[in-house]
């Protein structure tokens, strides 16, 4: 919902809630943790000692480095130098400094001068960023292999998309079993985001801020589709004629494309114009699938009461198109499950009244319907 937010909760929930993951992926070998923009009951993570090296470093027998987020400890104080200090002994053991790097370093050299960083300290973030780089082989292999630009868009790369987007996409309703869709089904399709591979993508991609369009090369759920459907119906906007009681509609919802603190929302709802297509079809058809592009939960509102199917495709990527088709014609079987609850309402959250029965999500992690 927020950007850089702040997680209130005591040490207990965070051990039962948020820590397992961290675990997980220690155990299984991660090398590098990023410190988030975010914090925790107010300290910001970049400077909280007690997640970075007791519970991450000591307690989980964390070996790796810890990186600083895009000019994260600029945002522990006021004073440059201050923050540096705190940061630094907190865990933080490489800093992605955005523009002036000499500052950094100098804030360094002064404070370890001054006594306020350990010189130990020092050198142990320095241990942890060579060890990282030695198993590496960044120093056998200093730079990139440029062959591997002639492998992007290969056929392997294609079919693991496809698959990727296959997997996580979840079914969160289908009454009457309206899918998977029968072949020869007279199928009509909307929405902005059904032939648009920029909203498919989302933020994070092609660039920072992501942009709807044609941005790159891939199919998109019209063009898949079409491919499984002969007689498929496309209008953006949902205005089509009459049709028969059998037919399906399948409208395609979308969050515009953001990243990082352009994607706060108060209300997480979708945009008005998508919402007023499913509107228009929702009274002409008696079938209508939902397919919701967005990279988090949002609220739907009405739109989860009505149609006879919901499916969450998330930000499935440049063969999401293929993998919508493949779930909605069930050439393959949906095995995606939520990884967190999703809202009925934005004030629902934060996600800690779900953990402590203060309110009860419209879908709950875990869940996910197949056939």
């Amino acid at each position: 919902l927020v950007d850089q937010g702040d997680t209130r909760c005591d040490e207990a929930f965070l051990r039962k809630t948020y820590l397992p993951p961290y675990k997980a992926a220690v155990e299984n070998g991660v090398r590098i943790v990023m410190a988030s923009f975010s914090s925790w009951n107010g300290t910001k993570l970049h400077a909280d000692s007690y997640l970075l090296t007791d519970v991450l470093k000591k307690e989980l027998g964390f070996t790796g480095f810890v990186v600083s987020d895009w000019g994260g400890i600029d945002q522990v104080s006021s004073d440059y130098y201050d923050a540096v200090v705190k940061s630094v002994n907190a865990g933080v053991d490489m800093n992605m400094v955005p523009y002036d790097a000499d500052k950094f370093i100098n804030a360094v050299k002064k404070a370890v001068s001054a006594g306020d960083i350990p010189q130990a300290r020092i050198d142990d973030a320095v241990s942890r960023i060579l060890r990282v780089k030695f198993e590496s082989g960044i120093f056998e292999h200093p730079y990139r292999d440029e062959s591997y630009i002639q492998t992007v868009r290969s056929a392997g790369h294609l079919q693991l998309a496809r698959r990727a987007a296959d997997e996580s996409i979840v079914v969160l309703k289908n009454s009457g079993g309206v899918l998977p869709l029968k072949d020869g089904a007279d199928v009509y399709l909307c929405g902005r985001g059904a032939d648009d591979i920029g909203l498919q993508c989302g933020g994070w991609t092609m660039t920072w801020q992501g942009s709807a369009g044609d941005i790159t090369e891939g199919t998109t759920i019209r063009e898949a589709l079409a491919a499984k459907y002969k007689t498929l119906s496309y209008d953006a906007d949902g205005k089509f004629g009459k049709h028969q009681d059998s037919a399906v509609c399948i409208v395609v919802v979308s969050e515009r494309p953001y990243a990082e603190g352009m994607g706060d929302s108060p209300d997480l709802l979708l945009p008005s114009d998508d919402r007023a297509v499913y509107e228009r079809v929702s009274k002409q058809f008696k079938n209508v699938v939902l397919v919701v592009l967005s990279g988090r939960p949002v609220v739907l509102g009405g739109m989860a009461e009505k149609p006879a199917a919901v499916v969450a495709a998330w930000l499935p990527g440049s063969e999401g198109g293929f993998g919508v088709a493949d779930i909605l014609s069930g050439a393959v079987k949906p095995r995606g499950k939520l990884p967190v609850d999703w809202p009925s309402s934005a004030e629902q959250l934060p996600y800690t009244n779900y953990a402590q029965g203060k309110a009860q999500p419209l879908y709950p992690r875990g869940y996910g319907l197949s056939w």
